[in-house]
């Protein structure tokens, strides 16, 4: 009996150990993790600006009331924010608080990206269906951020290890940030 190579040019490669062969449905590209650092960075200009705005506003409009003895001698008292000051801090504060609401909760919610990650061009969808989530878990994924917080933000830079770029909130919430 002699020993043939198969016709077609040859014999086949021996099967290489250790490589894993991804399918074209399971080889997604996650949104690297700088990018989405720029993103909340976009996202917190409106925020940031309208809080130093109430602030400033807060102390540069003060009432100084003077303390007077026995009229010879007056001196700087406590000074207190004027009424117009408190109203003006309040709105900043109201504004910021529905714009987080709205870019966050209701934006990112519907459509995958607040304002921050569409500039940058990518989206959060849920894992399985690769849809936004909808309004009420993308409030969840905000407020499950305060665990990545907690732990000294560690959380954060979870995606720079992680397989699917995935802070501890987005692994709570089913979640991932995937290219527009």
């Amino acid at each position: 009996m002699s020993s043939k190579p198969p016709t077609g040019g040859g014999y086949q490669p021996p099967p290489q150990i250790g490589l894993v062969q991804e399918s074209t449905a399971d080889a997604i590209p996650y949104t690297p993790w700088f990018t989405r650092v720029l993103a909340y960075v976009i996202d917190s200009v409106p925020v940031y600006l309208l809080a130093i705005i109430g602030w400033v506003v807060l102390f540069a409009f003060r009432q100084v009331e003077k303390t007077c003895v026995d009229g010879a001698f007056c001196a700087p008292g406590d000074s207190a924010p004027s009424t117009t000051a408190w109203i003006i801090f309040s709105v900043c504060a109201l504004i910021v608080m529905v714009f987080w609401l709205w870019n966050f909760a209701v934006r990112q919610g519907n459509t995958g990206s607040s304002i921050g990650k569409q500039m940058m061009k990518f989206k959060v969808v849920s894992e399985q269906a690769q849809q936004p989530i909808g309004v009420f878990k993308s409030f969840l994924r905000q407020i499950a951020h305060s665990i990545d917080a907690l732990i000294c933000y560690i959380g954060f830079l979870f995606p720079l290890w992680d397989d699917k770029r995935q802070t501890i909130a987005d692994k709570l919430m089913k979640t991932v940030c995937v290219p527009l």
